[in-house]
Parts: structure tokens; sequence; C-alpha cells
């Protein structure tokens, strides 16, 4: 396959061609077992990323060339001859693999297996609430790394840093890009006192996608009472397109709390959208475009604290009558973690629903605190 890699501004960083394994044919049980691999939470990542601003650490960036190939597979897989490099003037001579290769089932997890048997040979212990955070103490120094398919970001102490830095380099093709700027469509600015995430290219390219670069600002995502309207309205929108714009909104939540609740009402309809909720979805793009440039600001402060709120809103939904959870946790001065929920049953009072929410926020806290308590 052939795939053009950008960097934040949009320019062309290279050109990459892979050879890409028919995984598509593979048969469970006979060319793979086990196929999960674990990612980290983009609510861990934006954890760390507070974090070492609260401390002013620097965050690095890694990347592994070729990742896929370094895993080992345990089952015998065979792939046909690639073009242009026949071996044998028999067309039915096959390779055999040895190692993983993309398109595979089982190549996530065989380059997961790998990668985490390293950093644990190398002393590194692996967090209780997020199987791709890392973490070692030396000599009362931190370093920690979290793990993204093949993308790394290294941050606490400089020195240890650099010597990790050595050691990947030793055992794997690493690519260094330094200082992060730049990470899984995150853009990330490291500033004295504090660093800024944002996702404003993406926010610009959605607008462009679906024609709304030029459209008049609004105020708030979405229009007062909008759900109060005419919902039982039999007139349907394209599918696809109303599909490819909920999701497009679901990527930018990472960086935008403000627009969580939206794109939770938006979400709701992706069987049979109607017009209003199509006309919602224009809403929250005309919101957007007044407010490309925003996104998060964790400044430099004094300890570590982390604090919540959550709240509900009983019977808001008008056709089966549900309550929506919402919740966001910060740590220091912004957020880190939020979430807007449909609850699974119906409250029979405002002071259930508040309890259903008040249950999963818990759950969330807990989850937040492991983090926190496994790093220090």
């Amino acid at each position: 396959i052939y795939k053009v890699k950008q960097v934040a501004d949009g320019s062309v960083e290279k050109y990459k061609a892979r050879f890409v394994a028919r995984g598509f044919s593979q048969i469970e049980g006979i060319d793979y077992e086990e196929t999960f691999a674990p990612v980290a939470r983009y609510s861990s990542i934006r954890t760390i990323l507070a974090l070492s601003a609260q401390m002013g650490w620097h965050i690095h960036q890694m990347d592994v060339k070729t990742a896929f190939l370094n895993g080992v597979i345990e089952e015998e897989v065979y792939i046909e001859q690639p073009e242009g490099f026949e071996i044998f003037s028999s067309e039915s001579h096959v390779c055999r693999l040895k190692r993983a290769l993309y398109g595979l089932k089982q190549a996530p997890r065989a380059w997961y297996t790998r990668i985490d048997s390293y950093f644990t040979g190398l002393g590194f212990s692996k967090s209780e609430a997020d199987p791709n955070l890392y973490q070692i103490v030396v000599e009362g120094k931190l370093l920690i790394i979290v793990l993204y398919v093949d993308d790394l970001i290294l941050t606490g102490d400089e020195q240890l840093i650099l010597s990790c830095k050595d050691d990947l380099a030793r055992e794997f093709e690493m690519k260094d890009l330094g200082i992060l700027h730049y990470f899984l469509g995150l853009e990330i600015w490291q500033r004295s006192g504090g660093l800024f995430v944002s996702q404003g290219k993406y926010a610009r390219e959605i607008l462009e996608r679906f024609n709304m670069q030029g459209c008049k600002p609004v105020d708030t995502p979405l229009p007062g009472g909008w759900r109060k309207e005419d919902a039982t309205s039999a007139e349907v929108v394209d599918a696809t397109v109303y599909r490819q714009l909920v999701g497009s909104l679901m990527y930018l939540v990472n960086t935008r709390p403000d627009i969580c609740y939206a794109v939770n009402q938006l979400s709701q309809a992706m069987v049979k959208p109607t017009k209003l909720f199509w006309k919602a979805g224009k809403h929250v793009l005309r919101y957007i475009r007044g407010t490309s440039g925003y996104g998060l600001w964790y400044r430099q402060e004094d300890g570590v604290k982390l604090s919540g709120f959550t709240d509900a809103d009983w019977a808001g939904s008008p056709t089966d009558r549900k309550s929506t959870s919402g919740g966001v946790f910060s740590i220091g001065s912004t957020a880190v973690s939020w979430y807007s929920r449909k609850q699974r049953s119906v409250a029979l009072s405002s002071a259930e629903a508040e309890y259903m929410a008040a249950s999963l926020a818990a759950c969330e806290a807990i989850w937040m605190r492991k983090i926190l308590a496994g790093l220090f």
C-alpha cells in the first residue's frame, strides 16, 4: 500500500510504501489465535501531558520504523511471492513468514508482546490502570513511557530519557523525533510554564470536508431546546454523510470537551438520521468555525491535585426518557478526562439519575487514581 504522512502544518513528511499481507483471507484457529493488542487511552495520554506540565518536564517522541516486522509470530503463515521478487521458476512456491507482517491479524499482538517483554526486561513496571503506560525509578529519578502501537512518548528526567533512547536504538530501528509536537493528530506546543494541546488543523479539515469553511460562526455547540422540535419527522438525510460527520466530530472531542455533549446527542441518530439531527450537526460545525483555535492549556502549578465533577439531566431524551450522565476530571488547571453518556436504564427520579451519574464518575475517579498512584 502507499501512504502519505503529513506533519502538523499539513506539509508532506514522507511517502510510505509497505508490503501488506492479505490478512482478510486468514482463517481463525488455523492462521491465527489471539489478536488482541491494547493501546493507550487518550485519557492516559492527556494525564501524562498534564503531569509533565505540572512537573516542568520536557516530553520527547520516538517512532519505531516498520514496527510490526519486529514481532515474532507463533503460527505457520505462508504468503504468495510478491511481484518482482520471484526467486523460483515454479509459481507454486510460497514464502513462509518468520516475523509479523503488516496486514496479518496477529501482527499487532506480536509487536506488543515483543515491546512489552523488552520494557519489562529493562526494569520498567507496567501500570495497573493502563497496560501501555510504563515507568521506572532510577536513583530517585522517574521516567515515564506511553506506547501507542509504534509511537512512544517519553517524559521525566532528561538523563534517563537520553539513556532510554540509546537503549531503544540498539534494540530496534528507531526515529528520534525530538521534542513532542504532533502525536496521534494532537498538536502539542511546549512552553515555559505549561503546554498547549489542540487539533486546529484537524478542525479546519473537517470544515473543508463538509464545505463549511466559510460559514457564519455561532456561540453555542447546540441551539437551545433543539430536541423539543418535531423529532418525529420522517424526512431522512444521507446516513453515510451523517455518520462521516459524527465520526469526525468524535475524534475532535479528544481536545474539545465543550462539544462532548453535542456529539453525544448527534451519535444517537446514526441508524436513521433525520433533517433535525443534520441541522444540529451543521450547527456544531458553525460553532467549530469560530473556535477552531480552542484547546487545552496545562499550566505549571504547585502539587498534583485530581478533581472531578459530575451531573445528569433527568429524562433528557424525548424518545426513551433516559437521562444523560456527564463528568469531567482535571489535574491541576485543565481537564484530562471527560464523557457524556446516555444511562442504560430509565431513572424514576432526578435523584436516581444523579446517583447513576455519580457511580460512573466514581469508576472513572478510581481508574485515574490508579494511574497517578503508580507514578508516585
